[in-house]
């Protein structure tokens, strides 16, 4: 069972220190004092996990069951690997037998059991790469793309958003029938375009704020369950 972190923790650092001021700047200060008495990430450091996003997706998990029986996984977006050891877990993959396909643009140290890809998952060849890397129809497709930050809000917004668009549309491609599909969105901010393509080709689509998602970050997870499958003349338009 997935617990939020209560009262103090088992790391020997005590919550709610500050950081001295010196050459930082107010804002980058509170950044940090707030990283450092993050109950989640101390703990993701006490228990192995690359990043506190690790308790996103266990806690997500652990409610809608995403992850139970999954053979094959592939994870965009994937730096620093957090949800990528889960995965590797649950799928019982090895360096032998790779059942995690991971990408991201960023250099990932490397993961037992995950074949890892450096690059944007945008580049043409990156779909048939991941693929590639497999072996096999993945069950889930997990994606916390985020893009770049420009500074400037409704920039940023679509071009994330751009990027949950192509995550979804390469799930409904790629896919085992049952699959689910899971990315990073925005409060308020999925396409209706989006929302009905993936109503139609999922038997349950909703979004999700869970409790590690800090409260102040506008970030939700898109969740499209069981996946219908293609139709025969989907493979037939391929062809032609």
């Amino acid at each position: 069972m997935t617990k939020p972190p209560i009262g103090g923790n088992r790391t020997g650092r005590k919550l709610g220190q500050k950081v001295k001021k010196g050459k930082l700047k107010a804002s980058s200060r509170r950044w940090l004092e707030r990283h450092i008495n993050d109950p989640y990430v101390q703990r993701a450091k006490l228990e192995g996990y690359r990043a506190r996003a690790a308790f996103k997706l266990l806690e997500i998990d652990e409610k809608h069951q995403i992850l139970k029986g999954a053979r094959r996984i592939i994870d965009l977006g994937a730096a620093p690997g957090s949800w990528s050891q889960i995965a590797a877990k649950v799928t019982n993959s090895s360096d032998e037998d790779i059942r995690v396909a991971a990408i991201d643009f960023l250099e990932m140290a490397p993961l037992p059991g995950v074949s890892i890809l450096q690059l944007d998952f945008l580049d043409d060849q990156a779909p048939e790469k991941l693929m590639e890397a497999l072996g096999g129809a993945p069950d889930v497709v997990l994606s916390d793309m985020a893009a770049p930050t420009t500074g400037h809000q409704k920039t940023d917004h679509l071009r994330t958003m751009h990027l949950c668009e192509v995550a979804a549309h390469f799930a409904v491609e790629v896919l085992a029938e049952g699959g689910h599909f899971l990315a990073k969105t925005f409060q308020g901010g999925t396409e209706r375009e989006l929302l009905s393509m993936l109503k139609q080709n999922f038997r349950q689509v909703l979004h999700i704020k869970p409790a590690s998602s800090r409260a102040e970050s506008v970030e939700m997870f898109l969740l499209a369950k069981g996946f219908k499958g293609r139709k025969p003349d989907d493979t037939a338009d391929d062809a032609e």
